[in-house]
């Protein structure tokens, strides 16, 4: 056990390190993350490219070794990758006059250094050409001249030119191909013939794309990936799914008749039919891997973040990667990242950029994500050359480096060969690739939808072709390696078999599938009350906590500013034990839960040192730029782990990154913070489809934290408010009976660092999870009145979620209501004007609403007949169209408003309106008419 005796140990460490070294004011030639590893990122420096790159060609003329390039370079824009030939596919730049070349040369030379072949080693200038048509102008194409090294690219090269000419699928391989396209497009007619008034988002024209997964699978399991975590939106998912993931065909048709999945004594939503997912093993031979399919909105591409993080949360569980203890290992051994993507979106939505980018990051990496992007050449009714500027929609890949495989999805076979390449390239190189898989949509963007009126003429081309399926199958029979009556057979038996399904769903009972494995001992919130958790820890383990928090290395080099105002303060804290700021109840919180085996992730801009530069959770090295994270030495046989990730400048791929992250495991808290406020309003998809509604729509518990630094305090419209009246409205509190645990979200606004404190707690303490919405302050951070004692915070003590005023009573004969700093704006002028008859009853937690917690307050002054909620933001916003209607029903008070009036900004722009404002604020809650 932990005692005083540590703190005093720690105490005298520190200062000792303190007399040692301090140095200031040395040339940083690194950044932070640069050498060292900290917990959460192992860095693998990447070598250049060094000595040869191949042997070139000698006594070859240059203009040969320009058109090979230009082959490489350009080849893509002549192959034949689209199914449909709506439109000429030309390359002027392969032209051999540009070059000088004479195609009808008898002349021969070698071909070494020139191209990759293996069995084309000499010839003349037409079958060099022949060759590199065939390679780089056929039904897949390549694009790597934009990758920087030009080792991996030349690699690549050689890849995809030696696979062209050794891949062969064998025979058992193309029954098992065909096989998977025949259940495809039986499975789609099947679902139009019995369900023809529902929209499924069939696979008919990207039947190749299950093909693609089934290979990617097996290929995932034979390099000893244990896990694969799939972002996918609607577009043959539900194919996907019984095909591939062993959906159980009976729920679906189950859910097709208008009924939920959602099992009985669950509380849920439900979700529509083209989210459904499934968590599921999948063998191939002794080989097994464990693919989970991603919840995802219909809001497009939303749903790869959230997978990526998710994908990144299965690392930490496993202990590998980043995460790992193992010198050998890499980032991405034992977990992949697959996300599927449509044209449209993929080009068009800015979250895939986003996403993009957190790639390669430190504390975002997963070992590169497979991308592959179902090219439907078409949006909603759009085409693509008026739904992006690029001419591929694969090109916002290029900004990462990524490499791009393109493919005719008419050829099953030549998709699988790319699979193979991607896989092959992402398990060397640690980068994403994408696969752009070009095919078509043979009906509209739904089935209920008409195309022709939009897309007339690629629609005359789809309607009077025959299907993938049937062409692949057709080239099978036709080969002698398929007989036609084993496709016959086998679509009449998946036929048989699905009427038995569904003949079965009426009585098809939803299985329990939520809150098991690693989520299992967590409960289902109660619906009947408000539960209350002793979060507090003891004093000596909270001392020492505070002491090791500032502990650092004697090899750092401390900035001498972070002695004085940081380091010194917190010590002094610890021996008085009262003054404790925010940012060291902060470091108590996430200490001690540390020490209880949980980890810590702390995420978002600037958060290592704190917006404010509060916090000082990661030190910087002063004179080498290396980071330091004291709570992750707290004792030898530590178990859980902070991690600190300074975040790039996005909110929505960050946060939807963050959520996925949290819905892995119970024992991770996941911190998400804000630089300001309402700069989450970046990624209202992720708190709309994702953070308020994910347990309801598919019973997923979160435990993240969304810290929203708030108030007004004259810095104007964008750096003010967080938006709270938006996350009130978004809880599904009602407003005619007493909110519970099983309410959406929590909604806070401590007012003092203690009250901070037990929340961070409460979030892991508690036997269930929900995502907790903290309007955190900013001012308040290092004011003495916000401050709090250790003993606030010892065992036996809570968080409150309302605050009592400690006046007397019988005095009182006006009661005001306030959340957050607003309270200690209000208490300084009421005791500045001498005012001794209004009591201050502070809101700590705003949802759920604490309709008991008031109750008892109210009952301290039976005599006031004047009730006023104050609040410093404007009428329009805050939370007083929240509590208004729920103080009336639920505790038979009316209230008095006193605040701004209504604005379309969250503040105004100038310094002496606000201060007016300020001013009529403390008139209207002191003075009411």
């Amino acid at each position: 056990e932990l005692d005083a005796c540590y703190y005093r140990y720690a105490c005298a460490q520190v200062n000792s390190m303190h007399r040692v070294r301090i140095l200031v004011g040395l040339k940083n030639s690194r950044v932070y993350h640069s050498r060292t590893a900290v917990f959460g990122y192992r860095p693998t420096d990447r070598q250049p490219s060094s000595g040869p790159i191949q042997d070139y060609a000698k006594d070859v003329p240059s203009d040969i070794l320009r058109l090979v390039t230009a082959y490489q370079t350009h080849g893509h824009k002549k192959s034949s990758v689209d199914p449909l030939q709506l439109s000429a596919r030309l390359a002027p730049e392969l032209d051999p006059s540009l070059f000088g070349i004479d195609l009808t040369s008898s002349s021969t030379f070698s071909f070494r250094g020139l191209i990759h072949s293996t069995q084309m080693t000499q010839g003349t200038v037409a079958d060099l050409v022949g060759y590199l048509e065939k390679v780089y102008c056929g039904l897949s194409a390549i694009e790597a001249n934009h990758i920087p090294d030009e080792k991996e690219k030349q690699w690549l090269l050689k890849v995809f030119e030696n696979s062209s000419e050794e891949f062969l699928l064998d025979d058992s391989e193309r029954n098992q191909l065909a096989k998977c396209l025949i259940h495809s497009q039986v499975f789609d007619q099947f679902l139009a013939k019995k369900f023809g008034h529902i929209k499924r988002y069939g696979a008919e024209g990207a039947e190749s794309l299950l093909g693609f997964m089934s290979k990617l699978f097996q290929l995932a399991a034979a390099n000893g990936i244990q896990n694969a975590v799939i972002g996918m939106p609607h577009r043959g998912r539900l194919n996907f799914l019984v095909d591939l993931l062993k959906f159980h065909p009976s729920a679906m048709f189950y859910k097709m008749k208008g009924n939920t999945l959602i099992p009985d004594g669950s509380q849920g939503s439900g979700d529509v039919l083209s989210h459904l997912v499934n968590s599921v093993d999948v063998t191939f031979g002794d080989q097994v891997i464990h693919v989970t399919m991603i919840p995802n909105p219909s809001h497009l591409e939303a749903v790869c973040p959230v997978a990526l993080g998710k994908a990144r949360a299965q690392e930490l569980s496993l202990k590998v990667g980043d995460y790992g203890e193992e010198s050998g290992e890499l980032v991405g051994d034992k977990v992949v990242c697959i996300q599927v993507h449509g044209d449209a979106s993929f080009a068009g939505q800015g979250i895939a950029t986003e996403t993009l980018m957190l790639s390669q990051l430190p504390h975002f990496r997963v070992g590169g994500s497979i991308h592959l992007i179902v090219n439907n050449q078409l949006g909603f009714t759009t085409p693509s050359n008026r739904g992006r500027s690029s001419a591929y929609a694969s090109d916002v890949g290029k900004m990462i480096n990524c490499p791009v495989l393109r493919v005719n999805g008419d050829h099953p076979e030549e998709v699988v060969r790319v699979c193979q390449i991607a896989m092959e390239y992402r398990m060397k190189y640690r980068h994403d690739v994408i696969v752009d898989l070009i095919c078509f949509r043979r009906w509209g963007h739904n089935e209920m939808d008409d195309p022709s009126l939009t897309q007339p003429l690629m629609y005359k081309v789809i309607e009077s072709r025959p299907t993938v399926p049937d062409l692949y199958v057709g080239s099978l029979v036709d080969s002698g390696i398929l007989s036609r009556d084993f496709a016959n057979t086998e679509a009449e038996n998946l036929n048989r078999d699905l009427g038995i399904h569904l003949n079965a769903a009426d009585e098809f009972k939803p299985d329990v599938v939520h809150l098991q494995k690693q989520w299992s001992g967590i409960q289902e919130p109660s619906t009947n009350n408000v539960s209350l958790w002793n979060t507090g820890s003891p004093e000596d383990l909270l001392k020492y906590v505070g002491a090791m928090s500032v502990k650092i290395s004697d090899k750092m080099n401390i900035h001498p500013r972070l002695v004085k105002s940081h380091i010194e303060p917190r010590l002094r804290q610890m021996d008085q034990g009262v003054g404790i700021d925010w940012a060291t109840a902060e470091a108590l919180a996430l200490g001690s839960l540390l020490l209880d085996g949980f980890n810590v992730r702390f995420s978002g801009q600037d958060v290592g040192r704190g917006t404010f530069s509060h916090r000082h959770a990661m030190i910087v090295d002063n004179q080498t730029g290396e980071p330091y994270v004291p709570l992750n030495h707290l004792y030898e046989q530590q178990r859980g782990f902070l991690e600190v990730v300074n975040s790039p400048l996005s909110e929505e791929a960050v946060l939807g990154f963050e959520y996925g992250m949290s819905i892995e495991s119970p024992r991770n808290l996941v911190i998400w913070e804000a630089q300001f406020g309402d700069f989450f309003t970046g990624a209202q998809i992720i708190v709309d489809t994702y953070v308020s509604s994910g347990e309801s729509k598919w019973l997923l518990q979160s435990g993240l934290v969304m810290l929203l630094p708030h108030g007004m305090d004259g810095a104007g419209p964008e750096h003010s408010s967080c938006r709270i009246e938006r996350f009130l409205q978004l809880t599904d509190s009602n407003e005619d009976q007493p909110d519970a645990d099983s309410v959406n979200i929590c909604v806070a606004h401590p007012t003092t660092a203690a009250q901070y404190f037990h929340l961070l707690r409460r979030q892991m303490i508690r036997d269930f999870r929900k995502p907790l919405i903290v309007a955190s302050p900013k001012v308040m951070l290092r004011a003495p009145e916000a401050t709090s004692s250790l003993q606030d915070m010892a065992l036996g003590t809570t968080f409150l979620p309302v605050l009592d005023d400690e006046i007397q009573p019988k005095q009182v004969k006006r009661v005001v209501f306030c959340s957050g700093k607003h309270f200690y704006t209000l208490a300084k002028h009421r005791h500045t004007e001498g005012i001794s008859n209004t009591a201050i009853i502070r809101l700590e937690a705003l949802c759920p609403f604490p309709a008991e917690e008031l109750k008892a307050c109210l009952s301290r002054y039976p005599q006031v007949s004047e009730f006023i909620w104050s609040q410093e933001e404007h009428r329009n916003m805050g939370a007083w169209t929240f509590i208004q209607p729920r103080f009336e029903t639920q505790l038979g008070v009316k209230l008095k408003y006193a605040g701004r009036g209504p604005l379309a900004a969250p503040a105004v722009g100038h310094s002496i309106r606000h201060k007016r404002e300020e001013i009529a604020i403390l008139a209207n809650t002191f003075f009411p008419n």
